[in-house]
This record gives C-alpha cells, structure tokens and sequence, in this order.
C-alpha cells in the first residue's frame, strides 16, 4: 500500500470517527431520540453497536496512520509461560 492510499484510508476513517462521535454524544446526553448519518437512523439501542464500530473505526485510523509515516502495523503477539 502506497502513503497516498494510506492517506486516503486515514481521512475516510477520520470522518468516520468524527461522525460516530458526534452520534454518539447526541444520544448519550439524551437530546435527541435517534441521530441520522446520512441513510442511516440510529436510536438509544444502538450505543452498544456505535461504540464498537467507533472502536474499530479509531483502531483502523491507527493503522494507517502508522502505515504513512512508515511504521508497521501493531500486530498481537502471544506469549505462553512454560514452567520447565
């Protein structure tokens, strides 16, 4: 993947995160009964479902981040302790 796509990835990702905040905010405080981004209606029960794809959205803009200014990806590494 090439820096300008990688940038392009972090802008969408970006907005993505700025929308889902803003989303979130408005039905946590309790103005507002459902929030719309663009097509999609949102309500009180989705919190649940907003804050995880707000958490994979944020993680994915990590990434590519990472990815533009050269680093690697953060990949899981597991560890096993072994009594010998």
């Amino acid at each position: 993947m090439t820096r300008a796509e990688a940038k392009a990835y972090y802008e969408y990702y970006s907005a993505l995160v700025d929308k889902l905040m803003k989303a979130k905010l408005a039905l946590v405080d309790g103005g507002v009964k459902s929030y719309t981004i663009d097509d999609r209606s949102l309500t009180r029960f989705d919190i649940d479902k907003l804050t995880d794809e707000l958490e994979d959205a944020i993680r994915k803009r990590d990434e590519y981040a990472a990815l533009m200014e050269g680093r690697h990806t953060r990949h899981a590494v597991g560890f096993v302790p072994r009594d010998w």
